[in-house]
């Protein structure tokens, strides 16, 4: 083995590592990756950055963009709307979820589709009598299978299309996909609909807000009296009077009660103030702060939201939010976005412990209170799903008929390869920004940016495998293994080490290791790298064992109460599922054209 092939596998390896603990975000895994191979040499300098103008990059970036832009436009609510008609029955309820989630995926990105769906699916079982752990799952597998039919439903079918080039062939175009993927995505959206669901634990903790957080347990009343050590100070100046973790969520004066007080509100004798607090921090306040105890009283959530202005909403963290590794100290929550956090769950379990000292994960579900108005903008902000009943975009006629129309053109244009992909949907974005169906600042937020890194990141890192032989050299390992059985075991096993590849790293990250592996193995066999291409972009979309594997599985974590050994149980299944029907498929429409 060459010095560099030592290198290059070394890198590879603690990348891996460093994907799978998880400890330090993807898209700086990716970098430092990246600055290893330069450094040593494998990749040349003057390349170093070129993955970010890379096809694949630019036409991921473009896509996430357009997806916004069909979101405002109300096309997506349309059929959302006709959900309310399923009746009460889970099977249907799941195969109706599960089969619109890969409708969506199909030309949008999985998160966002899933983003759009999530809230309906939990307040649809709730209203039912459900646990939301019982849509959950099969929402987030179906956003998955979606994006297998065609080249712009995920990231890896991207990848892989420009890959081909590297065979001396053209990419592959929009619908070459679809034969196999929909074949794929149809197997599975059958199974989970008739089968998988009921694989799926039921976490009843998780059915109901109100079982979740028990808010009234911690919430109470405090008075202000005369000669407090509060009296004349500001609500800001509570901090520096104790220790206790303390939220103020409301104000009473005389007679006039007010939510989610100003942090700048002078508090006189005489004022009730509603907090939250675990009975030992209460008791800290009353020690330092001279208040005094207004009852035992304890308050429900709708007298905490009785003001109109005042909402309480509970949101799930995403991949990209602030609230990652940190803690509500270091954020400062309220005094930066005049929002109090009430509650977090995380498994379907309300943590216990101090919410000033918990450091947030993925997924997590959080309890906020804040401005009804500006809500929803701050937990857009802070990088958060809210979980509430979301407006429909209906009634605009002109509207949806445009950007149906524009997307409608993208799709013919790169379809009939009258203009290269990235070029097709770059314009598409223009185009919805020129008629006011998309701002810049929305197209700029929807772009997924850690994405966008990873991949511009890791291209150069999966061309030096290729480069310093690493690929052929993993190939012949896989042509030795299937030496004595048929050809096709090759495939299975390029196939089968994509999806166990995605279930450890994200999906993007797995195409772009394989793929050089693919075309390497197809070289050595004689054979078409077109097989061997797409089943790795298969694979690395079938990441159904682990939460880690791709963002869909881990933001329905929190909110479903799953544990990470929940999935592999409908996972597994549906893996194998999968694997019994692409390889058919892929031979049947991308055979192996052995010389």
């Amino acid at each position: 083995m060459a010095l560099q092939q030592i290198i290059v596998f070394g890198v590879l390896a603690l990348t891996l590592v460093l994907f799978v603990w998880g400890r330090w975000r993807y898209d700086v895994v990716a970098l430092l990756a990246l600055l290893a191979v330069t450094i040593t040499g494998i990749a040349p300098a003057d390349q170093a950055f070129a993955g970010f103008g890379h096809p694949a990059v630019v036409t991921v970036a473009a896509v996430l963009a357009v997806s916004r832009g069909l979101m405002n436009a109300g096309v997506i609510d349309i059929l959302a709307k006709l959900l309310g008609r399923v009746g009460e029955r889970p099977a249907a309820q799941v195969g109706a979820l599960t089969s619109l989630v890969a409708l969506y995926s199909a030309f949008m990105n999985n998160v966002g589709a899933l983003a759009l769906l999530m809230p309906v699916a939990i307040r649809m079982a709730r209203r039912n009598g459900h646990s939301p752990s019982l849509l959950l799952m099969p929402l987030a597998f179906g956003s998955l299978l979606g994006g297998l039919t065609t080249l712009i439903g995920t990231p890896p079918n991207i990848i892989i299309a420009t890959f081909r080039t590297d065979n001396g062939a053209a990419p592959f175009r929009m619908f070459d996909f679809t034969p196999v993927g929909l074949g794929v995505a149809v197997a599975g959206v059958i199974f989970i609909t008739l089968i998988g669901w009921r694989l799926v634990p039921q976490r009843k903790s998780a059915a109901s807000r109100e079982a979740l957080f028990e808010i009234e347990d911690y919430v109470t009343e405090v008075t202000v009296p005369e000669g407090s050590a509060l009296a004349g100070k500001t609500l800001r100046d509570l901090a520096a009077l104790t220790d206790a973790e303390i939220v103020v969520m409301g104000l009473v004066r005389q007679t006039r009660r007010r939510l989610a007080p100003s942090s700048f509100e002078v508090l006189r004798a005489g004022d009730v103030l509603i907090v939250e607090a675990d009975p030992e921090d209460l008791q800290t306040l009353l020690d330092s702060a001279g208040v005094e105890l207004t009852g035992n009283r304890k308050l429900s959530e709708d007298a905490l939201k009785s003001d109109e202005r005042i909402a309480v909403m509970e949101a799930v963290i995403m991949a990209d939010s602030p609230f990652i590794s940190n803690t509500v100290r270091q954020l400062n929550l309220r005094w930066r976005y005049g929002v109090n956090l009430l509650g977090v769950a995380r498994f379907g379990a309300r943590l216990r412990g101090r919410l000033a000292d918990i450091h947030f994960q993925v997924g997590d579900v959080l309890l906020l209170q804040g401005p009804a108005e500006t809500l929803p903008e701050t937990l857009a902000t802070l990088g958060c799903l809210p979980l509430a009943a979301r407006n429909l975009r209906l009634g605009q006629p002109r509207r949806l008929a445009l950007g149906v129309g524009i997307f409608v053109a993208a799709l013919g244009i790169a379809a009939a390869g009258l203009l290269p992909v990235q070029i097709t949907f770059v314009g598409a974005v223009v185009a919805m920004i020129l008629s006011n169906i998309l701002t810049l600042r929305e197209a700029y937020d929807a772009v997924d940016w850690p994405i966008i890194i990873l991949l511009g990141a890791m291209i150069p890192v999966g061309q030096a495998l290729e480069t310093s032989g690493g690929a052929d050299l993993i190939a012949g390992g896989v042509l030795a293994a299937s030496g004595q059985m048929p050809p096709v075991m090759s495939l299975v096993i390029v196939l089968v080490g994509t999806m166990f590849l995605s279930d450890l790293v994200n999906n993007a990250a797995a195409a772009v290791l394989m793929a050089p592996i693919a075309i390497s193995v197809a070289h050595g066999m004689g054979a078409s790298a077109d097989p061997f291409l797409m089943s790795v972009a298969i694979g690395a979309s079938c990441a159904f064992l682990t939460p880690i594997g791709h963002q869909s599985n881990t933001l329905v974590m929190g909110p479903g109460g799953y544990r990470f050994g929940d999935y592999w149980r409908m996972g597994l299944l549906l893996e194998v599922i999968i694997l019994m029907t692409a390889v058919p498929l892929i031979l049947l429409f991308w055979p192996l054209g052995i010389r």
